[in-house]
C-alpha cells in the first residue's frame, strides 16, 4: 500500500483503533477516575504518614466518582475499577498488619499489587508482540467481525505491534524501578519508610508523564490515517470524513 492518505469515507485501521482506545479507557475522565483515588492515597500518606486516614480518603474519593456516575447513568467500569484496586490495597495493608508489620510495613505492602499487576500485564502483551499477535490487533477484530482476520495485513501486524508496545512501555518501566525498591524495603536493604517514599515519588513524579508520553507516540501513530482496513466501503462524493476520536 502506498504512503497516501485513503480516500475520504474509506475507514481506517488508525481510525478503528482511536475509537476502540476511547472506548476501553474511558477517555480523559475514565483514566481520572481509574487513577485519582490511588493518587490520594499516596499524597495523603506523604503528607501526613497516616494510613488509614489514606485508605479512608481514597475510599471516599473513589466513592464521590461513582456516585456522580450513577446519577449520570453512565458507565461506572472506571470507578469501579479504583475500587477494586483500593480493595486489593486495603487486603495486603490487613495481612500485613496481622503478621505483625509496621505502619511503614503496611504502607509498603499498599504498592505491591500494583506491582504484581503491571509486571503480569507487561509479561502477557509484551508477549503478544513477541508471537506477532500483539494485543491491539484484536481490537480491530472486534470491529471487522473477524477476531484474526487483520494477521494477514502485514502493516496492520506492524502498527499494532508499534501501538502495543507503547501501550506497555510505561508499565514495564514502573515494574522495573519500582520492583527492586519494593524489594529493597521487603529486604531491609532499605528502611521501609524509605522504600514507601522513593515509590511514591516514582509514581506520582514517573507514573503519569509515562502514561502522558505513551498517548501520545499513539496518538501521532493514530494520526496518520494511512491503513485503510480490507473490505470497507468506499465513499459517496461528498461524503464525510470519518469522525475521529
Amino acid at each position: 500500500m502506498s504512503d497516501e492518505r485513503p480516500v475520504v469515507g474509506v475507514e481506517t485501521v488508525e481510525a478503528v483503533v482511536r475509537k476502540q482506545l476511547s472506548a476501553a479507557f474511558g477517555g480523559a475522565r475514565g483514566l481520572v477516575e481509574t487513577a485519582v483515588p490511588t493518587l490520594v492515597f499516596t499524597i495523603i500518606w506523604l503528607s501526613t504518614r497516616e494510613l488509614q486516614l489514606g485508605l479512608v480518603v481514597s475510599l471516599g474519593v473513589a466513592v464521590v466518582l461513582l456516585a456522580a456516575r450513577l446519577v449520570q447513568r453512565s458507565t461506572v467500569q472506571y470507578c469501579m475499577n479504583a475500587l477494586f484496586g483500593i480493595g486489593i490495597g486495603w487486603l495486603f495493608v490487613h495481612l500485613s498488619a496481622r503478621s505483625g508489620g509496621s505502619v511503614d510495613d503496611q504502607a509498603l505492602a499498599y504498592f505491591l499489587p500494583g506491582i504484581l499487576y503491571s509486571a503480569g500485564y507487561t509479561v502477557v502483551v509484551g508477549l503478544s508482540c513477541v508471537v506477532g499477535w500483539p494485543m491491539m490487533g484484536f481490537l480491530i477484530g472486534t470491529v471487522t467481525g473477524d477476531v484474526t482476520a487483520w494477521h494477514d495485513d502485514k502493516q496492520i501486524v506492524r502498527l499494532c505491534t508499534r501501538l502495543t508496545w507503547l501501550l506497555v512501555l510505561p508499565g514495564a518501566i514502573g515494574v522495573l524501578l519500582q520492583g527492586p525498591v519494593w524489594l529493597a524495603g521487603n529486604s531491609g536493604a532499605l528502611t521501609a519508610s524509605t522504600a514507601v517514599a522513593v515509590l511514591a515519588a516514582l509514581r506520582l513524579g514517573l507514573g503519569w508523564p509515562l502514561r502522558i508520553a505513551s498517548f501520545a507516540g499513539m496518538i501521532w501513530l493514530l494520526s496518520r490515517d494511512r491503513t485503510p482496513v480490507q473490505g470497507a466501503p468506499a465513499a459517496q462524493p461528498g461524503a464525510d470524513a470519518p469522525e475521529t476520536a
